[in-house]
């Protein structure tokens, strides 16, 4: 089964998904990545999913899930990249992904990151 990369920088993570997420790839990632994030005890996670052409609403729902699992485990979670036609659909879905931030590119996430832990 294919696995995506789950990148350590300090005491954040960057996740990009550079293929297309099929359920069991998207549920080993949700695994793969709480798992690093207790294992680190990161304080915070980028997901980057500007390689995504499409998602449903169950992806779409996996990745408010993942954030609000990150959440309970401390760390903040940013979603990047997401294209025009990915935010209409999610919209379009009544797929609601409260609590989950979002901003243009990796390097605007991680910005924003830093930036929430020098407030706190």
């Amino acid at each position: 089964m294919e696995r995506i990369p789950i990148l350590r920088m300090g005491d954040l993570l960057l996740v990009t998904i550079q293929v297309d997420l099929h359920d069991q790839v998207a549920m080993q990632l949700q695994n793969d990545l709480t798992s690093e994030i207790e294992r680190i005890n990161a304080k915070g996670v980028v997901i980057d999913i500007s390689a995504l052409e499409m998602v449903d609403s169950f992806i779409g729902r996996l990745i408010a899930d993942t954030s609000s699992m990150a959440h309970v485990l401390d760390a903040e979670t940013v979603v990047v990249g997401m294209r025009p036609a990915v935010a209409i659909t999610l919209v379009e879905l009544g797929v609601a992904m409260p609590g989950v931030r979002t901003a243009l590119n990796v390097e605007k996430g991680m910005a924003l990151l830093m930036q929430s832990r020098r407030e706190d």
